[in-house]
């Protein structure tokens, strides 16, 4: 079957076939017959895309010889395949719980569609809990959006009349109609996933430096080899060099120095794809970094509670968590979680609660109304006053964190201030990779100028960029490189996966998106910032033993060479030392690059 390979690593292909749409039946047929092809590891068949991604022991061939050989028909016939496999019954929960959308129709009924028979100007209804299927414009409804696979912002965005929603995001409360303006696989996630498969196309493997050059060294050993006897008519001082040969230690010791740093940067919680990816880190000038979930912890947290009007501030949490436990969204989360860490009880006070979908919370407590929500919740449709005389400390709070207003009998009695939390070791990390060398560090976010801003100045970034789109990540990562810049990505969620593929080094966290880990060169599973600046140790000392080692082969073997063709040195003589200083720097390319007791914060 025609096949064409997008991706290819050490021991690792991606291949998409020519064939058309794939079903579940022939997707598990490939899977089955890869798997037992000679020297396949593991395999992954990807029914929607047409793609299989190999991983292989042993030479490259074998798998390329199957793949070529494959035909449905034929591998029926010679593997087993279940006959109900779990890939069936998975799509067919997906088709009834994604792959179909509430229609609006003209005359104000609902019926339920499949979302490929959706067209542009369709209405369809999103509900709490929803993924939002196409993208499409809010007519009607209000609702909260979790936009954090597109944008990666923590926090819900609050979506009404004439709000732009996309595809792959997800209703958190409310509800609300959407004017369908792209059909299926024309909208942003689709590009998404178009921009990760061109990018991955066009990478092209390298070839080890250490081959090229073992190889170009070949003739000329032949051709110092006959001009020695020509000059000399001494068949002895000529076989010396034959017997003194620069292939087998460049040849050997390249590959050894990588692989022990692999396995080296995996004890340190750092799985790499390919040497040629430590190299790029080591030569890297750049680093991106997308703030939510990755230079932050991608969790609401309560910093503070500003009481008004003489209150209490910790009588004012509690009523807040009081009031927000009975809601499941992020901010509410957060309050509850603050009342809980400072041993606050919030038994039940209140009557019945009426929550206002995307503005807040109302209700009576001991005869006392109190509302908790968002500052057009509380100020204008309750009409709340801020208590007399404190109208200044209420305009002095801090604009770099999101506000939660609580008010009592229509005063304002608290102000609840939220973050995203930045990472302890965030602000550290960063100065000690500028101090390695990456001299431009960039923060990229899709959360607002105001918040990305805040989070800029903390970290003591070079630039940022903030409300930015999955293909604006892509965009600055291409043209930084075309600029000549080497670029390391790093990132975590789905809208960083186009960066991470056309980046130099895309490097993926592990609790991350399983897509941003599939395309990233580099996953780290530490959940630590300090393993970004092991990892660029770990290359730079990677570099700098290869380099070391060519100078020493190149050095030694030449002294051995001349000394031969002075008749200094016999041939047998020549090719122990040879030998010998091959297994030498073989031996030293298997040591480890980094102290294994240092530590990284030091």
């Amino acid at each position: 079957m025609k096949c064409r390979i997008l991706h290819e690593s050490e021991g690792r292909l991606r291949v998409h076939l020519c064939g058309g749409r794939m079903s579940c039946r022939q997707a598990d047929i490939l899977e089955a017959y890869l798997a037992a092809a000679e020297g396949v590891v593991s395999v992954r068949v990807y029914d929607r895309t047409g793609d299989a991604a190999v991983c292989y022991v042993g030479a490259r061939e074998g798998v390329i010889a199957a793949f070529a050989a494959f035909s449905y028909e034929k591998a029926e016939s010679l593997v087993a395949v279940p006959e109900h496999s779990a890939r069936e019954m998975n799509r067919e929960y997906e088709e009834k719980l994604v792959m179909r959308v509430w229609l609006r129709l003209p005359d104000g009924t609902e019926a339920l569609e499949d979302v490929s028979r959706v067209q542009p100007g369709d209405q369809i209804v999103v509900r709490a809990g929803n993924l939002i299927p196409l993208d499409g414009k809010v007519v009607s409804g209000e609702a909260e959006v979790n936009q954090a696979s597109m944008t990666g912002e923590a926090l819900a965005v609050h979506k009404t009349s004439g709000s732009y929603v996309y595809a792959g995001t997800a209703v958190e409360a409310g509800e609300c109609v959407v004017a369908v303006d792209k059909a299926s696989g024309e909208g942003r996630y689709d590009r998404i996933v178009r921009s990760i498969e061109e990018s991955e196309r066009l990478k092209s493997a390298i070839e080890s430096r250490s081959e090229h050059l073992a190889d170009r060294l070949v003739p000329w050993s032949f051709a110092a080899t006959g001009l020695t006897y020509l000059l000399t008519r001494n068949a002895t001082k000529a076989i010396s060099i034959l017997m003194v040969d620069f292939s087998c230690a460049l040849k050997l010791s390249m590959p050894l120095s990588v692989l022990s740093a692999m396995r080296e940067a995996i004890s340190r919680g750092l799985s790499v794809k390919g040497g040629r990816f430590m190299e790029a880190v080591a030569e890297a000038d750049t680093v991106v970094f997308d703030k939510t979930g990755t230079l932050t912890h991608a969790e609401p947290r309560v910093v503070e509670v500003v009481p008004f009007g003489g209150r209490d501030e910790a009588e004012m949490l509690r009523l807040a968590a009081c009031l927000e436990e009975h809601f499941p969204h992020t901010i509410a989360s957060a309050v509850v979680r603050k009342a809980k860490e400072r041993g606050l009880d919030h038994e039940e006070r209140h009557s019945k609660v009426d929550y206002v979908v995307a503005h807040g919370i109302a209700s009576e407590i001991e005869g006392v109304h109190a509302v908790i929500g968002s500052r057009h919740f509380v100020f204008e449709d309750e009409a709340c006053y801020i208590p007399a005389g404190e109208e200044a400390r209420f305009e002095e709070l801090s604009d770099e964190y999101s506000h939660l207003y609580l008010a009592l009998n229509g005063e304002l009695a608290a102000v609840i201030l939220v973050e995203d939390p930045v990472r302890a070791e965030a602000a550290d990390a960063i100065a000690r990779l500028r101090e390695l060398g990456l001299s431009h560090i960039v923060m990229m976010t899709g959360d607002s100028e105001r918040t990305a801003a805040a989070v800029a100045k903390k970290l003591g970034v070079d630039a940022y960029h903030a409300e930015v789109l999955p293909e604006d990540k892509a965009r600055f990562v291409r043209e930084a490189r075309e600029a000549g810049h080497t670029v390391i990505m790093v990132g975590d969620g789905i809208n960083d996966s186009p960066a991470l593929s056309e980046a130099d080094v895309g490097v993926a966290i592990s609790t991350g998106a399983a897509i941003a880990r599939e395309i990233a060169d580099i996953t780290v599973s530490e959940d630590d910032l300090y393993a970004f600046v092991t990892l660029r140790e770990l290359s730079e000392a990677l570099m700098r033993r290869i380099r070391g080692n060519y100078r020493a082969i190149l050095s030694f073997n030449l002294a051995l060479i001349l000394l031969g063709v002075l008749g200094v040195l016999p041939p047998a003589t020549g090719a122990l030392l040879h030998n010998g200083s091959t297994i030498a720097i073989g031996l030293r390319s298997m040591t480890r690059l980094l102290d294994e007791n240092k530590d990284k914060r030091v």
